[in-house]
């Protein structure tokens, strides 16, 4: 197969999970012997493309991405039709058989191309509008991306998704028959999550030998349920007071930060633990070796990457019983799961967890082979079954063509 794939964002430019998802796609069906172009953004260095592990990667260069909702809509557009000139001059020196676009944000791009080179489009939607503002998208600017969503549903001729829970809910949102669209999970490579060589003096930085350390991962948004955590910690039936010794550190950074540092202030959990913001992946995977508990209290959760990472990384997991948490986190042999929203249940986990050492060891080496599941190799080729299916005749394969633009 000869695939174009489009995405807003694509290592080193690494906005969330999407960048890693659409690189090991991409690199995982060039080693399956398909020719993959990835067309994403960046800036004037990058603009020539490159190869990386047999994939094609064209970059458009655009500016800093703003941070004002409105502005970025625009800015969004304005890429889109950079996108569109590349992939035409792209499109001009080789054919492709699918154009395979990930979310809104190149869903116009995606469309363009597809239809001026006469080939089906194909849409993975790693989330949606309507579930990170649960339901509300009659306000602009939330109306104008959700309206795009549900035509680039409609649109496509066939949808990815990343869990069954996310199945259902794209064809209910968007109105399309769930038979157009095909569940296929993110992925996971445990050989990238390298920590750092000194562990005990990481650790050492943020609690002591004898407390245990819980760890937060994730936008600081109000979806992903921070603040039941933080009401979990706290008060007298809280974990702090059932387990004592106990500290908690918060990775990330969104528009919800402010609130949530507000909140534990108001909680008396600012002695506690630490808000660390943004942190590289470097650190992250550390974190998920030094810390005794991870817990991934989401609202509205499509899949789970931070689940499936803490226990690839050996780090047990609660999750809230959410959304595509329920899959990654299928049972309790590999994790444990809450009722979403319920602060008194996460707290009790929390305290179970935390004083049983052969538990959590229990659900390490459980959860250690459960995550085999996930593999890129085998995600890639479900892909590629996908593009199979719309297209029985791939076009024949032109490697002078591709050898030509280097």
């Amino acid at each position: 197969m000869r695939v174009l794939i489009l995405s807003w964002e694509y290592p080193p430019i690494v906005e969330g999970g999407l960048a890693r998802h659409v690189h090991k796609l991409a690199t995982n069906l060039a080693r399956q012997g398909h020719e993959v172009d990835v067309l994403t953004r960046g800036d004037a260095v990058a603009a020539t493309g490159g190869q990386e592990e047999q994939v094609a990667v064209h970059r458009v260069p655009e500016p800093a991405r703003p941070r004002d909702l409105d502005t970025f809509i625009a800015w969004i557009a304005a890429m889109n039709e950079d996108m569109v000139a590349r992939g035409r001059a792209l499109l001009a020196e080789r054919e492709v058989d699918v154009i395979h676009g990930h979310d809104w944000l190149v869903a116009s791009a995606a469309d363009r191309l597809a239809r001026e080179a006469g080939v089906p489009m194909v849409t993975t939607i790693h989330a949606t509008e309507y579930g990170r503002h649960q339901g509300w998208v009659d306000q602009h600017p939330q109306s104008h991306i959700h309206g795009i969503e549900t035509w680039m549903a409609r649109r496509s001729e066939h949808v990815i998704a990343c869990s069954h829970y996310m199945r259902g809910h794209v064809a209910d949102v968007y109105g399309i028959g769930e038979e157009r669209v095909s569940v296929i999970p993110n992925g996971i490579d445990a050989t990238d999550l390298r920590p750092a060589d000194d562990l005990a003096g990481v650790r050492a930085q943020y609690a002591a030998p004898d407390e245990r350390l819980v760890l937060f991962v994730g936008r600081l948004v109000y979806e992903k349920g921070f603040q039941f955590a933080l009401d979990a910690l706290a008060g007298p039936d809280g974990a702090i007071e059932r387990v004592g010794k106990v500290r908690f550190l918060i990775a990330g950074s969104g528009t919800h930060e402010q609130e949530l540092r507000r909140q534990a202030t108001e909680l008396g959990l600012d002695a506690h633990g630490t808000f660390l913001g943004w942190i590289g992946d470097d650190a992250l995977h550390t974190l998920y070796r030094i810390a005794d508990l991870c817990v991934v209290p989401s609202i509205y959760e499509p899949f789970g990457l931070v689940a499936l990472e803490a226990m690839a990384s050996g780090c047990p997991c609660i999750v809230a019983d959410s959304g595509g948490l329920r899959e990654v986190v299928p049972d309790a042999a590999v994790g444990m799961r809450f009722p979403s929203r319920d602060p008194r249940a996460l707290a009790a986990l929390m305290e179970r967890l935390l004083t049983d050492d052969e538990l959590r060891d229990r659900l390490v080496v459980a959860a250690s082979e459960h995550v085999r599941r996930f593999d890129w190799a085998e995600i890639a080729r479900d892909t590629a079954e996908v593009y199979a299916r719309l297209v029985p005749e791939p076009r024949a394969s032109s490697p002078a063509a591709r050898a030509s633009t280097g």
